[in-house]
């Protein structure tokens, strides 16, 4: 397998512009081969599981991963083809039509990525971070219960997502609201968590009560994935 498909992918989009994704630094798991993300096969990841007991119902998971999922993968693809055959074989895009394909390729690629970084690290019962980041959420936060009501909060204000990212620039750990696949998050930082929070994610289960779905996540959490993604990215 080459770097590009061992090593994955970070997601880094500006908040104040339409923004992009790039691709370095997603690291492997056990069960979960980057390779098989659809930016890279063109078909959707399979899920880790088809229904997490006591958090989401198969019934809540499935149009989720196939339409939402599914549909920005199919929605990346439309528009990433139509920007290459243009400029492999020359041929001119009005103005705005190529803005609007612009953004929506970044969008829609965000969001295939992010749906890949929340339903991959979501399991039937968390187990505890490990030292290393334990003490980094620590000293970033002051302690991991301080970190998850702050994390909480935010997902909770959230309109679409939110996630705890780290940022290389200055070895930072932030909790990031982000209310559009393409903004929200710093250039760089690589998202180690994320939540999913749009009504899609858990109205068939929890109806309008996201308050209590963003809680239960939090029992939820794999850990072992989100140590992974912060040794790699460090």
């Amino acid at each position: 397998m080459d770097r590009l498909s061992r090593r994955g992918f970070l997601f880094a989009s500006t908040g104040a512009a339409a923004g992009t994704f790039v691709v370095t630094g997603f690291p492997e798991a056990d069960g979960l081969d980057p390779a098989k993300s659809g930016l890279i096969t063109g078909r959707p990841k399979p899920l880790r599981y088809a229904s997490i007991p006591g958090f989401l119902s198969a019934e809540q998971i499935a149009p989720h991963h196939t339409a939402h999922y599914g549909g920005a993968l199919r929605g990346y693809g439309a528009a990433d083809a139509k920007l290459q055959s243009s400029i492999v074989e020359g041929s001119a895009i009005d103005a705005s039509a190529y803005g609007a394909i612009q953004r929506a390729r970044a969008t829609k690629g965000n969001s295939v990525l992010l749906h890949e970084l929340y339903f991959d690290a979501m399991v039937p019962k968390t187990v505890a971070p490990n030292a290393e980041l334990r003490s980094v959420i620590e000293k970033r936060f002051g302690s991991l219960d301080k970190w998850a009501a702050d994390f909480q909060a935010s997902a909770k204000a959230a309109a679409g997502w939110a996630m705890l990212a780290f940022h290389p620039v200055n070895g930072k750990l932030y909790n990031v609201v982000s209310d559009a696949h393409a903004m929200g998050p710093l250039w760089m930082a690589t998202p180690l968590l994320v939540i999913d929070v749009y009504e899609h994610a858990f109205y068939v289960d929890y109806k309008n009560r996201k308050a209590q779905y963003v809680e239960k996540f939090m029992d939820h959490i794999d850990w072992k994935e989100v140590n992974r993604r912060y040794k790699d990215a460090s």
